[in-house]
Order: structure tokens, then sequence, then C-alpha cells
């Protein structure tokens, strides 16, 4: 089965018929049988971002219980540190922690495929072993 690492940004603009980003992501999103994953660390920065509209929040709980999404924690000690490492390492990008954590999730899960609106950071991120990460917006 093929997985996708979810980003704040397509999580935003799918929920939000007016985001510039959304007729890109929505076609691609619907038409995807795959298994989508992302981490807690962007749940919450989406969450953020759609508190502003009105049931923003519950719409993107809707969403990742719909989608059957999987949303890792990458919380604990060892994992933050590993975030703040990256964080450090690719500080000109720059990298957020959202970012940080997804980075580790393609690692752990030996997942490529990332759907983000962040092709400049995810075409220069790298996982420790070197592996690049694919944005599926730009593979078409």
């Amino acid at each position: 089965m093929i997985t996708w690492i979810v980003d704040t940004g397509p999580l935003v603009a799918y929920l939000d018929a007016d985001d510039p980003a959304h007729a890109k992501v929505a076609p691609r999103w619907d038409d995807f049988t795959g298994q989508l994953v992302t981490s807690g660390a962007v749940i919450t920065e989406t969450m953020h971002v759609v508190a502003a509209s009105a049931g923003g929040p519950r719409h993107l709980a809707d969403l990742v219980a719909q989608s059957g999404m999987e949303v890792y924690d990458l919380s604990r000690p060892p994992e933050l540190r590993e975030a703040a490492t990256l964080m450090e390492k690719y500080a000109d990008t720059p990298m957020d922690l959202a970012d940080a954590t997804l980075v580790l999730l393609a690692e752990a899960l030996k997942v490529g495929d990332v759907l983000t609106l962040d092709f400049r950071g995810f075409s220069v991120y790298r996982t420790r072993d070197g592996r690049a990460l694919r944005p599926v917006l730009e593979m078409r």
C-alpha cells in the first residue's frame, strides 16, 4: 500500500475551498487510495490555523477520522532531541518542529512521499540515511 506523509499546508488547503492551493490539493487527496500519516505536531499546527474559521477544528477532526489518517506522537524526549538536531541542521531553510517530525516519521516508516506545499524545504530535507523526500504534488 502506498503511504503519504501529510504536512500542514495541504490539510489547510483541503479544508478551505478559498485557499489558493485547494484546487491543486483536493483532487490528489480525493483520488488517493493509500494510507495517510502525519504527526501530532502537524495536527497541532493545522488546528491553530483552522481555529480562525467557524467549524474549522471540527472539520479537521472529521477529516482526520474519515480519511483514516494515522497520527504519530513524536514528542518523547529522544524524538524531541532528534527533531531539534534536524531543526539546527536545516536552520537556513528553515525547518520547524512539524517539518522535523515529518522527516523523523519518513525515516521510521521508510516512506518517501510527502503531501506538502513546502517544496523548497522538502526538496532539501533528508533522513539520517540520506534519503530524499518526494513532494507528491510535484510528481504529476
